[in-house]
């Protein structure tokens, strides 16, 4: 009787451990297919690091540091001075700048009351001008005139002269006619040199009116300068300006390597300016996850600095090429592709960058290069 409740205790026994190792298959079968699930439709990774825009903060003029208003790592609003460079010899430029530009206005000013002395030359010179074309006219005319009357008196006297031979006419007929014949060329000459003083004249009016004319140009070059000038200014106020450097977003000073009373140079940069408005988690996913990762899509973001608080973000974009492998696909270069021969049987999946964008940031818990896990939740 013992003999049978013992093997019934043992069979007990193991239909018991039988059960309980089914039951251990079954839930690590349903913890693995949940484990699948999760896996493969809320893409999850630990290979993610914090990332903020940032940019250096270097000068755009020379001169002495008379002032940092920051210390490094120290958070800044928009707005604040972060530095001041020596603006004295800024501030003579600007000053020397507007006193050349005054000096022109003053030469313009000069200028346009000359020229409005000279603008009623050129109304007398071109009243002056029509006044010698009109007597060069009326020269003209009598020119015409004296030569038509010389003409006759020299034609009638030809036609005289051989009737005194045959005493058709009187000797005192052909002196008259040799006598006006005189008088019309003399009177044609004078006429003739009248026209070549109305004409001189004139010419000397025209050459009087051109010149006056060509004075009242010459304000011209010195209105063409105003450009200058006034760029000139506007480029020494901007100078004067950058030597107060101000804040252009809120942000943290990280790598501050200069002190009051250095030097600045040009494009020197002094520290680096982290801009603290937008975080982001940069998550490497494996390529076979990317069809379940598209922007839009809710992202939950741990930082290692506080593993049990959880941030909220949303998917900005996915990463659309990495750097090729060479050893997979060789050297790309000029000729023919250099593929390396490899027996490496078990290829790893390659990973592609996914932004995500942290919508409640702590300024204090977010650091650039930080490390972070990254969970997609999806739509």
């Amino acid at each position: 009787m013992r003999d049978d409740t013992a093997v019934n205790t043992q069979n007990r026994k193991i239909i018991i451990g039988r059960w309980i190792s089914l039951a251990i298959v079954a839930s690590a079968f349903v913890v693995g297919s949940f484990v699948l699930y999760r896996t493969n439709y809320y893409p999850r990774t630990d290979d993610a690091e914090i990332f903020a825009n940032f940019i250096g903060i270097a000068p755009q003029v020379d001169g002495p540091l008379v002032r940092l208003n920051v210390k490094d790592n120290q958070l800044v609003k928009t707005g604040d001075l972060l530095y001041e460079i020596d603006e004295r010899p800024y501030q003579y430029a600007l000053e020397n700048a507007l006193s050349e530009q005054a000096a022109l206005e003053g030469q313009i000013g000069d200028e346009q009351r000359r020229i409005a002395s000279l603008v009623s030359a050129v109304s007398v010179a071109q009243e002056n001008i029509h006044s010698a074309e009109a007597e060069v006219t009326d020269t003209e005319r009598g020119v015409s005139r004296a030569r038509a009357e010389w003409t006759y008196a020299n034609n009638n006297l030809h036609r005289l002269e051989p009737l005194l031979a045959k005493q058709f006419v009187t000797v005192d007929q052909v002196d008259k006619a040799r006598s006006s014949e005189t008088a019309m060329a003399e009177a044609l000459k004078q006429a003739e040199s009248q026209l070549t003083l109305s004409q001189a004249k004139l010419k000397s009016t025209s050459a009087q009116h051109e010149q006056a004319r060509h004075a009242v140009t010459t304000l011209e070059p010195l209105i063409n300068q105003r450009g200058a000038k006034a760029a000139a200014v506007k480029n020494a106020q901007y100078q004067l300006n950058n030597c107060r450097v101000y804040a252009p977003f809120d942000g943290i000073v990280t790598n501050l390597t200069i002190s009051e009373g250095a030097y600045a140079h040009i494009g020197q940069e002094m520290f680096t300016l982290i801009d603290a408005r937008t975080w982001w988690a940069v998550g490497n996913f494996r390529e076979g996850l990317l069809k379940r990762i598209a922007p839009g899509m809710k992202a939950d973001v741990y930082v290692m600095s506080r593993p049990n608080v959880r941030f909220s973000a949303v998917v900005d974009s996915v990463g659309f090429g990495v750097t090729p492998d060479p050893d997979r696909i060789g050297n790309l270069s000029r000729g023919l592709p250099d593929i390396q021969r490899t027996l490496n049987w078990v290829h790893l999946a390659s990973r592609y960058p996914v932004r995500i964008r942290v919508e409640n940031p702590r300024p204090d818990l977010f650091r650039v290069g930080e490390s972070a896990v990254v969970t997609i939740r999806g739509d």
